[in-house]
């Protein structure tokens, strides 16, 4: 599928700008690149993206991976599928593979941790606001948040690739509706099925 070619790209750049990071910039050190709005900022994130957690380290890595292999097969199944939802799932596979190495190999490479305990390189910081939300607000109330916080070239292919499909699910949903219905149509079954049907038809005249 040529689609997995924007996946080794996702990859790629994104595991090239993380190595840049560890090699020139020191733990918590900030770049300005258009004033306090986007900067440069090196953490290193042992959860989910952005800074989220879901249970321990091991736990997210083991459960990543099985994501990330259930995103590939579906990928695969939907081969034929529309070609904007194929680039969609594409970037999604990009971004999880691009962190899965971050967890998997990093601790070891960098010398830190072993197999499956590394932390995720985060570094594009865009500072759009932070503060303490009201404490009227359901959830959020009370807390302090940053938006938008530090991720990675991953992270943002991966928001990406969901946000065009939540955006265009109808319309992937119909063409997949409609490829589906053109294979049932051609399938062996079904012709056989309608033949039957014509030489009954024929019977009765």
């Amino acid at each position: 599928m040529r689609v997995l070619w924007l996946t080794l790209f996702i990859v790629a750049a994104d595991q090239a700008t993380k190595v840049w990071v560890k090699l020139t910039m020191l733990p918590h050190e900030s770049i300005r690149v258009v004033g306090d709005l986007f900067r440069f900022t090196f953490t290193e994130n042992p959860g989910m993206a952005f800074g989220l957690s879901l249970g321990s380290k091991l736990f997210l890595t083991l459960f990543s991976i099985v994501a990330t292999g259930l995103i590939a097969f579906y990928l695969w199944h939907v081969r034929k599928g529309p070609t904007g939802y194929r680039v969609a799932l594409a970037l999604i596979l990009g971004g999880a593979t691009g962190n899965i190495i971050d967890r998997v190999f990093y601790g070891v490479i960098w010398g830190y941790n072993s197999l499956l305990y590394g932390d995720v390189v985060d570094f594009i910081h865009l500072d759009i606001w932070h503060g303490v939300v009201l404490g009227s607000v359901p959830f959020f109330g009370g807390r302090y948040l940053a938006i938008f916080p530090i991720g990675n070239i991953a992270d943002l292919a991966i928001i990406g690739g969901v946000a065009t499909i939540i955006l265009f699910q109808r319309r992937f949903h119909n063409a997949l509706k409609g490829e589906a219905e053109k294979m049932e149509e051609t399938s062996p079954a079904v012709g056989a099925e309608g033949t039957e049907r014509r030489l009954e038809g024929s019977e009765v005249v």
